[in-house]
């Protein structure tokens, strides 16, 4: 065993009690959270406008600021990129993390010199559980591999900006960095495609041993790495032994990816977003992600289904309950002030905090009245599999088909891309169908009402969702195809790039 992997035992055994710690006592922890972080914001121009100084606890925050999302703040957030500071966190933000919005466009998201440690630390922390929980720490002396953005920073208004996975990469610890791949001139390729194949380049003939990124992407790249050597991933990487993922869930293309790498390894999975990082997966095995209340982000939780009233209840982590979908908003040491991240979570532990990641508020189908999520979808594709087990997802989408013939009722559109298909795509379908009817009230009283019929399955061509990615720019690196869309904007760009 190295050197690292020897030295990472302790560490992890500290680093695991001290989060016990915070545990104990997790609605106190995030209350005193909230009273620093108001009292050191109180003297920017948002803590003024909105009386911080007056704000210690969860209540006060709700009666003195409002719930917003990117655009409502955005007048604060150009304030920041233009110069001025002491704006919603003391002095001005260290970086800006561009992100693709679903409805503002891109967004410059405030990485400050205080919250630049929750992205990594976050991610440090994940590792260390893994080890303290498992004991296994061997890869840390392998080579890790991480598929993200490029590393390679513009300058906006004076901020040093890019993609989150790339502002992280200039904080990767130099213990890690002569560990790590891909190299530098080939992260700040572009082109995806290109780097790709750089990639394979680079590691091939390596030992790795730990491979992050997002799971359609990894699978590209495992496929690139089985055309060019005719060999299974286990056998190109005998040491590889540790995938670590996030931001979509992984079940879709877990048999497909596994299939691909030839043995079932170890996983971990991350909750990162551009505005922190939330939680992750602490035990191996169970699902449910450690929420990080001790690191730098107040957590309210909105109820998803009445996010969208005039003034919805703010629940506090002593507030929330099991199985119930929530809209998680966020007060951070980002100068984020009741910022609507975007993300549903479902509690599936209260002692500790876990939760499930189970969609988008945005990001929902409800086109008939159904309001289906995306943890549902997700459920009944996994199910349909399970009776159809020759079946394998490279990725989907679902999308509404409303009919303009009165004879011919409306249905959802499956939209799929097989690796393999199912030998009888009709009882693949009815599958599907029986399985969301189970999952979704809704959906099933439409169903038995005949006001909607049995969903309608289209098998796309393979590499559909990657050309249909690439012609949004947005082939590889941190995203993501919605799930569900209320309208048929990406199903018929699917169609379109098929």
């Amino acid at each position: 065993m190295g050197l690292k992997a020897s030295l990472s035992r302790p560490v992890a055994a500290y680093v695991a009690h001290r989060y016990r710690q915070w545990q104990r006592d997790p609605a106190g922890t995030q209350q005193r959270l909230l009273a620093r972080l108001t009292a050191t914001a109180a003297p920017t121009a948002f803590g003024r406008a909105h009386e911080l100084a007056a704000v210690h606890t969860p209540a006060e925050l709700v009666a003195h600021v409002p719930v917003r999302d990117y655009e409502a703040l955005k007048p604060y957030f150009d304030r920041t990129q233009t110069g001025e500071v002491d704006v919603l966190w003391p002095g001005r933000p260290l970086y800006l993390a561009k992100t693709s919005g679903t409805t503002s466009g891109t967004k410059y998201i405030p990485i400050t010199r205080a919250s630049i440690g929750n992205h990594i630390n976050g991610a440090r922390d994940a590792l260390l559980h893994y080890v303290h929980a498992t004991g296994r720490s061997r890869f840390l002396d392998g080579k890790l591999m991480f598929l993200s953005g490029s590393p390679a920073l513009e300058n906006h208004h004076g901020l040093a900006t890019g993609r989150l996975s790339g502002i992280v990469n200039h904080h990767v610890p130099a213990y890690l960095r002569r560990n790590q791949l891909p190299s530098y001139a080939t992260n700040i390729i572009e082109d995806w495609e290109t780097k790709l194949d750089r990639i394979v380049d680079e590691t091939l003939g390596q030992r790795m041993s730990l491979i992050s990124g997002i799971p359609p992407w990894v699978q590209m790249y495992f496929d690139r790495l089985v055309a060019r050597t005719g060999r299974p991933v286990k056998d190109i990487f005998p040491d590889f032994d540790l995938f670590v993922y996030g931001g979509v869930n992984f079940e879709p293309y877990r048999a497909k990816l596994f299939e691909t790498i030839g043995k079932p390894i170890d996983s971990i999975e991350l909750f990162p977003a551009s505005e922190g990082f939330l939680a992750f997966q602490d035990q191996p095995g169970n699902p449910g992600l450690l929420l990080l209340l001790d690191s730098g982000i107040f957590f309210e939780f909105v109820p998803a289904e009445r996010f969208y009233e005039p003034n919805p209840p703010r629940l506090s982590i002593a507030d929330v309950e099991l199985d119930k979908q929530y809209a998680v908003v966020l007060s951070s040491n980002a100068g984020l002030w009741g910022y609507s991240l975007g993300d549903t979570v479902r509690f599936v532990s209260l002692q500790p905090h876990r939760v499930v990641v189970t969609g988008r508020i945005r990001h929902f189908l409800s086109a008939f009245g159904e309001h289906v999520i995306g943890e549902e979808v997700e459920q009944a594709l996994r199910e349909a599999m399970r009776q159809c087990p020759e079946v394998e997802v490279t990725e989907f989408t679902v999308a509404p088909l409303v009919s303009i013939d009165p004879a011919q009722p409306s249905r959802h559109e499956w939209l799929v891309e097989f690796a393999r298909p199912p030998h009888a795509p009709a009882a693949f379908a009815a599958a599907l169908d029986a399985a969301l009817r189970q999952r979704n009230t809704y959906y099933d009283d439409l169903r038995r009402g005949n006001i909607l019929v049995p969903l309608h399955l289209t098998a796309l061509p393979a590499g559909a969702f990657q050309r249909y990615m690439k012609s949004l720019g947005r082939l590889g690196g941190q995203n993501k195809v919605p799930r569900l869309g209320n309208d048929r904007v990406v199903a018929e760009g699917l169609v379109k790039n098929a």
